[in-house]
């Protein structure tokens, strides 16, 4: 009997016994047959790990004394687990019996494959795609990312159109299936994003190494979002704005950084008086403070690895357009009204 890769599926906790109580049932209810679960807590101060020890004592917790975010959280948790396969997964997740099986089953036919995500749908409204990864990751001209059945704001409805499993540009950290040794081989998340836009940097930096990322939509699993930062709290839009413009300074070529950061920046001072003219000081603070966290990383940070970069237009699944005039402009609401489906 041939046996299957050991899976390790590693949830990052922070204070949220209730996603634990709710959702671990579900994951220890996955069919597939050579998965262990580790909870990696990131110094929460509610009871989660006494809840853990009580019901669920076969469980490995992995305890941090301080709240390293997601990025360097999953980095110190990471080091403590042997696998062939990680999954990182939220605490907020639910997800289907037989999720696992199709995603490794992919994995496993091509080595090429360093990560993959299922196809993320919302937990309040199951017929819709969910904001964070939806059906796979893409990214615009410009560094913009967006997912199919998600643009923006706007969440579809799923009614099987994205079924297709295909290669993306970046897969979801609400649940990452990554190849442990090539997370140790990029020395896994940049540490500085401490949450946001993580993933998609390294997805960027697996490609510039060879490898590719596919969503496997016959995976499919509920996820309620939020959980940590909410929707448009004034960190989460200090977090995304900031780690974006990092992830472009790293990633791009000198040739393609020399305009588009520019341009990057110009569009994010749009954004912020916009955001003052609706009312929303908060939003122009966190655009404002992201910037100046940027100039200050451009002084002092960590610039990343030295292998190649490549011009975007040369990755799959970047869009060689620019997703904002698209929404914005044009009213495109959609993902197949922007990237027509192949039929």
């Amino acid at each position: 009997m041939i046996s299957l890769p050991s899976v390790a599926v590693v949830i990052l906790n922070w204070n949220g016994k209730p996603f634990l109580e709710k959702f671990l049932p579900f994951v220890l209810e996955s069919t597939y047959n050579n998965f262990s679960v580790i909870v990696a807590d990131n110094a929460s101060d509610d009871d989660s790990v006494d809840f853990l020890k009580k019901n669920y004592p076969a469980i490995k917790i992995i305890l941090s004394n301080i709240n390293e975010g997601f990025a360097k959280g999953y980095n110190t948790a990471l080091q403590q687990v042997s696998a062939d396969y990680y999954i990182l997964l939220n605490s907020d997740v639910e997800v289907t019996a037989d999720w696992i099986e199709p995603v490794i089953s992919l994995m496993e036919s091509d080595e090429k494959i360093a990560a993959c995500q299922p196809k993320v749908l919302s937990y309040t409204e199951k017929t819709k795609f969910e904001y964070a990864g939806a059906s796979g990751g893409f990214i615009d001209i410009l560094g913009y990312p967006f997912s199919r059945g998600r643009i923006f704001e706007t969440c579809e409805t799923d009614s099987g159109q994205y079924d297709n499993a295909m290669q993306i540009f970046w897969a979801t950290g609400a649940a990452l299936f990554v190849r442990a040794k090539v997370f140790h081989e990029l020395n896994g998340f940049d540490e500085f994003f401490f949450a946001h836009q993580e993933e998609i940097d390294l997805c960027w930096r697996m490609q510039r190494k060879g490898y590719i990322i596919y969503v496997v939509p016959a995976s499919v699993v509920y996820h309620v979002g939020g959980g940590a930062l909410p929707m448009g709290s004034r960190k989460k839009v200090f977090l995304n704005f900031r780690n974006n413009l990092v992830m472009i300074t790293k990633n791009l070529p000198v040739a393609e950084k020399v305009w588009k950061i520019p341009l990057r920046i110009f569009l994010d001072v749009i954004a912020a008086y916009r955001s003052l003219v609706d009312g929303n000081f908060s939003t122009f603070i966190s655009i404002a403070s992201a910037h100046m966290h940027y100039a200050e990383w451009l002084l002092i940070g960590k610039r990343g690895e030295k292998f190649p970069k490549l011009k975007m237009k040369t990755i799959v699944s970047v869009y060689d357009r620019s997703i904002v005039w698209q929404y914005f402009i044009k009213k495109k609401k959609t993902f197949s009204e922007i990237i027509p489906l192949k039929k």
